[in-house]
C-alpha cells in the first residue's frame, strides 16, 4: 500500500487536502456506478435493505445513500483501498486506529449544492486538526472519491478554502449564522476555490478544511462517494449500526474499521441497521 509521500505530507498539513490521481481504476468506478443504478431511488429516510435515502438540508443540495457500505461488495472494497487507506493512517494517527463514522454516496443534479461549512476556528474534536511530536490527530478524515468527471464549474465541484483548516478566526460569511447559509453556493465564498477531479480521482482532506459543493448548473448528475475516517473509538454520526451480516463476510481487516471494538454485553449483539 502506498504511504504519502514527503510532498503529500507537507501539502495536506500546509493545505488540509491532498487530491489522488487515479485511485480508483475505470473498471472499478463502472462497478461502484452499477451497484448505484441498482439502488432505487431513495426519499429522505427511506430504506433499501441497510441503505437509507438522506437529505441534509433538502432538495437544494441534492440526495444521499447512507451507510452505502452495507450496498454490496463494490463498497466493501473501498473500506481499505490501498490507493488511500495508509494515507488515511497516517493523517487520523497511527497509534490512533481507525472507524469509519459516515459513508455515503451524493447525487447532486441542476441548480443542487451544499453551503460552506466547517473551519479550524470550531475546534471540534471530532472534526479537529492536530499534529503533536511528529504525528497527525486529525478527527475526521475524509475520501471523496468522484464517480463521475467534475471538470469545470457547471460540474458542480468540491470547493475548499486552503489552510482554513489551522484558522483561529471565523470566516467572516460565518457572522450570519449557518442556518441563513444554506442557500448559498459555495462557490461565491472569497478565499474559495475548486477541485476538478477524474472519475476515480479522489480528494483526501481533513473535516475542519472550510469546504462546500459548488452549484451544478449542466445537466446530468453529480456522483462522488465520502468515507469519513477517525479514531477507533468514534460512534456513527447518524446511529447506523453495521450490521453482523456485514462484519462476518468482510476481511478481519476490514472488519476492523467498522467494528474496531467488540461488543461486550450479556444482550445479543445487534443484527441489523
Amino acid at each position: 500500500m502506498p504511504a504519502p509521500t514527503p510532498m503529500e505530507i507537507y501539502l495536506f498539513d500546509l493545505r488540509g487536502y491532498i487530491v489522488l490521481e487515479n485511485a480508483v481504476p475505470p473498471e472499478q468506478v463502472a462497478r461502484i456506478n452499477a451497484a448505484i443504478d441498482a439502488i432505487p431511488p431513495l426519499g429522505n429516510g427511506e430504506w433499501y435493505g441497510n441503505v437509507q435515502g438522506h437529505t441534509y438540508h433538502g432538495e437544494i443540495d441534492g440526495r444521499n445513500l447512507q451507510n452505502i457500505v452495507e450496498g454490496g461488495e463494490p463498497f466493501e472494497e473501498l473500506i481499505d483501498h490501498p490507493a488511500w487507506i495508509d494515507h488515511v493512517r497516517t493523517f487520523v494517527g497511527v497509534k490512533e486506529g481507525l472507524f469509519i463514522d459516515e459513508c455515503f454516496v451524493t447525487l447532486r443534479g441542476p441548480s443542487q449544492f451544499i453551503n460552506i461549512h466547517s473551519g479550524g476556528h470550531l475546534r471540534w474534536t471530532r472534526t479537529q486538526f492536530a499534529y503533536h511530536d511528529g504525528q497527525f490527530h486529525c478527527g475526521q478524515v475524509n475520501v471523496l472519491l468522484a464517480l463521475t468527471d467534475i471538470l469545470e464549474m457547471a460540474d458542480g465541484p468540491t470547493v475548499v478554502i486552503p489552510g482554513s483548516h489551522k484558522s483561529n478566526i471565523e470566516h467572516p460569511v460565518f457572522q450570519k449564522g449557518y442556518m441563513n447559509m444554506l442557500g448559498d453556493p459555495p462557490e461565491d465564498v472569497e478565499g474559495a476555490i475548486p477541485v476538478f477531479l477524474k472519475a476515480g480521482d479522489a480528494i483526501v482532506f481533513v473535516d475542519s478544511l472550510c469546504h462546500g459543493g459548488a452549484s451544478r448548473t449542466k445537466p446530468g448528475i453529480r456522483r462522488t462517494l465520502v468515507y469519513r475516517y477517525g479514531p477507533y473509538w468514534g460512534a456513527t454520526r447518524f446511529g447506523y449500526i453495521y450490521s453482523n451480516e456485514l462484519i462476518a463476510r468482510l476481511t478481519p481487516e476490514r472488519a476492523k474499521i467498522l467494528r474496531p471494538i467488540p461488543f461486550r454485553s450479556p444482550i445479543p449483539a445487534p443484527v441489523s441497521c
